[in-house]
């Protein structure tokens, strides 16, 4: 596995942490890898996107 460092707005990880502190997920890092797979598995098939899907996280 690869470390990978990223920037998340305090209000986004302290959402995180609620669902860690609730026991939805054992940790931070398993609750964003989580939200990863969730991403990946939305795409279209064959890399093909939907003219309405939005591609970047709303901030």
């Amino acid at each position: 596995m690869e470390r990978v460092t990223l920037r998340i707005p305090k209000q986004q990880i302290e959402e995180v942490e609620q669902m860690v502190e609730t026991g939805q997920y054992p940790n931070r890092s398993e609750a964003i890898r989580s939200a990863v797979r969730e991403m990946i598995d939305e795409q279209e098939p064959e890399g093909r996107e939907s003219p309405t899907k939005r591609t970047w996280a709303k901030v």
